[in-house]
């Protein structure tokens, strides 16, 4: 009787044994199969994706930086990596160099995403003018097709199936024209139309223009007076409408009534559809979300049967493993940058370098300037929710008196470590907006400088090492923000500048990265 009970027993135990094998197997390979909204946690705004047979692009703005219009690849819609920016500079004025004043909240907006016939169309606008950009390639070199000298907000091109092609534009009077077949600009003999004339009262703009089957399309972010922002689609069986409107989403997602909007529609090999919007996350910017798309009564109703979106759901194409890299560490060993740096406005080429001293980025100052805002040659790299933290290595033996140089939490309001030299001798300031808020003095020239970002509480904290082993924390927490001053999130940021006499330099050695 004993043996047949302990015989029982043990089998109990191999099969609830079994059983939480199972269990464990059935997690892992959820977690391989599913995502979690924000699909990127991180600042890439107005996105525009497209499909070419397996593979999808997008394109976002970024502002004010340089290169501009990063063009990002993705196999799965979920994990992706930059390959080229559509454009390494735009000159308009003095200003895009910091001379004689800046584009902050300007520059690169919106942009249109498009393949037709062999080639990529990258199409947006400044603020002051719009242009078109080709490539074959959409990882090689872009080239510049088209400027435009007026400024066509937040546009969205069409290729129609007779060959004409189109551009949808506008904020609130939303218009709709036509180009030359040969986009040698835009045809005056062509469509030129209002199609929504300011109605819905609210914010209406972020047009993405579409034809399905045989009816057009254009959805928009609508924000409504005393409402969240949505997404509101309009269609109409004629390009010049007229068009009938339909709310397809607003949920903000339990997030401070900051309702997912602006974006696209993107459909799978299988003929599955999807929807890429973003979402304000205050500090660290605004986030790419994907969700289902559902073809009702011919309408792309976003989210779930409940117009809900997923918080966490099946990835729509499976069996590619990777993860997305828009910020990654550096050690400066390559002759080129990362893909993942960009600078502050357009930067100075001579005054930078990664070959003079091999394995170390020198950043040498070239114009005395009041403040980080009026500085050229400041890099820069996204930051990233929930938390993450950056540590550069600096080698200081070369500055001179009034030079700042050091790590920033970078947008409109800045948190900073400073190194500053004073005398000859050499002092790390943790500054809040321009603030003193600490000061140690530092009797060595190579130094650690680290920031902390915590994008649950949009708090940040300064610390800084003598050894890159014992850390200590300058000044308090710093409370990070979004500001349309900026229209970007915070970013890590590596910036040298004088305020006395240029001539200095410093090297960093690396940028380390943890999430």
């Amino acid at each position: 009787m004993y043996k047949t009970y302990l015989w029982i027993s043990c089998l109990l135990l191999m099969l609830l044994a079994g059983c939480t094998n199972t269990k464990k197997k059935t997690v892992a390979e959820q977690e391989e199969t599913t995502f979690t909204n924000p699909v990127i946690y991180s600042d890439v705004p107005d996105v525009d994706v497209i499909r070419v047979g397996s593979d999808y692009y997008m394109v976002s703005t970024t502002a004010h930086m340089s290169p501009g219009a990063p063009i990002m690849h993705s196999k799965d819609l979920v994990n992706w990596k930059i390959i080229s920016y559509v454009f390494d500079e735009i000159n308009e004025s003095p200003k895009n160099n910091l001379e004689g004043g800046n584009i902050y909240s300007r520059g690169q907006w919106a942009a249109s995403l498009r393949y037709h016939d062999g080639l990529f169309y990258v199409f947006f606008g400044t603020g002051n003018k719009s242009y078109i950009y080709t490539a074959k390639d959409p990882a090689g070199k872009w080239e510049q097709k088209l400027v435009i000298d007026e400024y066509l907000h937040d546009a969205s091109m069409l290729f129609d199936d007779d060959g004409k092609i189109y551009l949808a534009y506008g904020a609130r009077h939303i218009r709709i024209i036509e180009f030359y077949d040969d986009l040698s600009g835009i045809n005056p003999n062509g469509l030129n139309v209002e199609v929504i004339p300011a109605e819905p009262k609210g914010l209406l703009e972020g047009v993405h223009f579409y034809k399905y089957g045989k009816q057009y399309y254009m959805t928009f972010i609508w924000w409504p007076e005393g409402g969240i922002r949505t997404q509101i689609c309009f269609r109409s069986d004629k390009v010049a409408g007229p068009y009938e409107m339909k709310v397809i989403l607003s949920d903000d997602m339990g997030y401070a009534s900051h309702g997912v909007a602006q974006g696209c529609f993107i459909d799978t090999e299988e003929g599955d559809w999807y929807a890429m919007l973003f979402q304000d996350h205050e500090a660290v910017g605004r986030v790419p979300v994907l969700m289902p798309c559902r073809w009702v009564d011919g309408w792309p109703m976003l989210g779930d049967e409940n117009g809900k979106v997923p918080p966490v759901m099946e990835k729509p194409i499976k069996g590619y493993e990777g993860k997305t890299e828009l910020v990654v560490s550096d050690d400066f060993e390559d002759t080129k940058l990362d893909l993942t740096w960009q600078w502050n406005h357009n930067p100075d080429n001579t005054l930078w370098s990664l070959t003079e001293r091999p394995g170390f980025l020198r950043l040498k100052t070239g114009k005395v300037v009041n403040g980080i805002f009026e500085a050229r040659n400041t890099l820069t790299q996204r930051t990233e929710g929930p938390k993450c933290s950056g540590i550069i290595s600096l080698d200081l033996t070369n500055m001179k008196d009034g030079d700042c140089t050091g790590l920033a939490a970078f947008c409109s309001e800045p948190g900073t470590l400073t190194v500053t030299q004073e005398g000859g001798k050499k002092y790390l300031l943790m500054t809040d907006r321009s603030v003193e808020k600490a000061r140690v003095e530092i009797n060595q020239n190579q130094l650690y400088l680290k920031m902390d970002c915590d994008f649950t509480t949009d708090d940040a904290l300064f610390s800084y090492s003598l050894d890159d082993r014992e850390w200590m924390q300058l000044g308090d927490k710093f409370h990070m923000i979004f500001s349309m001053a900026h229209f970007t999130g915070n970013k890590f940021a590596i910036f040298n500048y004088a305020t006395r006499e240029t001539g200095g330099y410093v090297d960093v050695d690396f940028f380390r990265y943890n999430k």
